[in-house]
């Protein structure tokens, strides 16, 4: 599976450990960024991953920043992105078999590298659901 992966410099610990880990399970990655610890802006990321995933390039987004929060907001303003911060797998599920989400944002100074790998496997290995939960999708991207 491709994977669009990026974070700000809060995230880059755990942005490269989780590329070590899934790599080894065969993942490919796009590593959009940053590769460093010094500052950048968590929007020109978002925007770089949002649009791996929504053109078709990567079949899901990882973005990481200190809380995630930041991160979210950004690739939710990219057209056909659905991303959700999720702090643990329940809302990973969720967020996959509800809101078919496909980018999935954390939080590198809130979740450590064993509950985030967790929460990654649980997110790219949960299907959406359809049926209700479609009809509620689409008036999502009618709202876009």
């Amino acid at each position: 599976m491709r994977i669009a992966i990026g974070c700000d410099h809060r995230g880059l610990i755990l942005k490269q450990a989780l590329i070590r880990s899934l790599s080894v399970n065969g993942h490919q990655f796009e590593d959009v960024g940053t590769n460093d610890t010094a500052s950048v802006d968590y929007p020109d990321i978002a925007v770089k991953v949002g649009r791996a995933v929504a053109s078709g390039k990567a079949r899901y987004g990882i973005l990481i920043c200190g809380t995630g929060i930041g991160m979210c907001i950004a690739a939710n303003k990219v057209k056909g992105i659905r991303a959700a911060n999720c702090g643990d797998t329940f809302c990973a599920e969720r967020s996959r078999a509800h809101n078919n989400a496909n980018v999935l944002c954390l939080g590198g100074d809130i979740v450590g590298e064993v509950p985030a790998l967790e929460i990654v496997n649980t997110f790219i290995s949960t299907e959406f659901l359809g049926g209700r939960h479609q009809r509620r999708v689409e008036k999502l991207d009618i709202i876009e």
